[in-house]
């Protein structure tokens, strides 16, 4: 019987085929043919490698010949064709997008879910998820979005983010607004405290003991917050407020970006304002409050202090408040804007082209 002549192994191959054979995460099959190859480097014949390796005869010469073509990698499985699917993506696909994405007004639901589009199709629901996420189709998803009716649009736009990105020289920017309706909850039943695998635990229930206005005034340049509570958020208060500003910020020029809330136009307002030369005011655009930067803030202490509280009354709440915007002061870095006007206002006028005319 002829013995085969000893398998050459490619220059620095030995090394990644031993790896092969010993790594806990290759497939099994792959792991078999680096060590087929590996005996015949050491010049065993093809009888005894298959009978080491548990494999046929033909099988070893066949994942020989395979290296000596192509290396490491003609070890790898070949692409096959497979049996030709039975249901057409395109199908499921036109399925899901038809009429806007909504399913036929008789089965009475706003957004198709892979069950129920499956049984409409008379196919099987994973098949449905699995097309869905080849196309990145997300039914259960909504965003919300709003276009500014604002006919001063532009010019507001440039005149808040010019303020962010080229503040004027002497002069400090504010960003000031109010988060009204701030609830006192009281949790029905202590919190339990986070363990190792298993998070903080808070009641569902709850008991409502008031609501409060926290009034904020953000520095751009720093990012350090001025604040009070006021229970309610009437031209009054917001004018007690801006005197707090105010005297906050002697002898210095403040430019104060604000949204167009009929509170801060208050004719009220505007005297003061007559009075108080040094302080202007710059107004969002109409459904554009997300350009004042102060909006940041109340996401942030909403997350870090608010929500998971426990307050048994609204003085307990504007404590909490107080005491986070104290220890904010101490630790604040400010927010850096980074869009420019024209990116924000090529944005701004992009309409959605569904249910248009063209």
């Amino acid at each position: 019987m002829s013995v085969a002549a000893p398998l050459v192994l490619r220059e620095g191959d030995r090394s990644p085929l031993e790896a092969l054979t010993r790594s806990s995460s290759v497939q099994a099959g792959i792991a078999s043919r680096a060590r087929i190859v590996l005996l015949a480097a050491q010049g065993l014949p093809n009888a005894e490698i298959a009978r080491r390796t548990g494999t046929s005869r033909p099988t070893v010469v066949g994942w020989r010949d395979r290296y000596e073509t192509g290396g490491i990698r003609a070890l790898e499985d070949m692409p096959r064709s497979g049996r030709p699917p039975e249901i057409d993506e395109i199908d499921v696909v036109v399925a899901t997008l038809a009429d806007d994405g909504r399913p036929p007004a008789n089965l009475g639901v706003t957004h198709w879910s892979a069950r129920l589009l499956a049984a409409e199709l008379k196919i099987g629901f994973a098949t449905v998820a699995r097309i869905w996420r080849k196309w990145n189709l997300q039914p259960w998803r909504v965003e919300t979005f709003k276009f500014s009716t604002d006919p001063e649009l532009d010019s507001k736009i440039r005149d808040v983010v010019g303020l962010y990105l080229h503040p004027p020289e002497k002069a400090v920017v504010l960003c000031i607004d109010e988060k009204s309706q701030v609830q006192a909850l009281d949790r029905t039943a202590p919190i339990l405290p986070i363990m190792p695998g298993v998070p903080e635990r808070q009641t569902h229930d709850y008991v409502r003991n008031g609501t409060t206005t926290l009034f904020a005034a953000l520095e751009v340049a720093t990012g350090r917050v001025e604040q009070t509570c006021m229970p309610r958020h009437r031209h009054q208060e917001f004018l007690r407020f801006l005197k707090q500003v105010a005297k906050a910020y002697p002898r210095k020029k403040l430019h104060i970006v604000c949204d167009n809330y009929a509170t801060h136009k208050h004719p009220a307002i505007t005297t003061w304002l007559a009075r108080n030369p040094r302080i202007t005011l710059h107004f969002t655009p109409t459904s554009g409050s997300w350009l004042n930067m102060v909006e940041i803030f109340f996401g942030i202490i909403t997350r870090q202090a608010i929500r998971r509280g426990s307050f048994g009354s609204v003085r307990e709440l504007t404590e909490a408040i107080t005491t986070f915007i104290d220890g904010w002061n101490e630790r604040c870095q400010p927010f850096a804007w980074t869009k420019d006007a024209d990116t924000i206002i090529t944005k701004a006028h992009r309409q959605s082209t569904s249910g248009t005319r063209h």
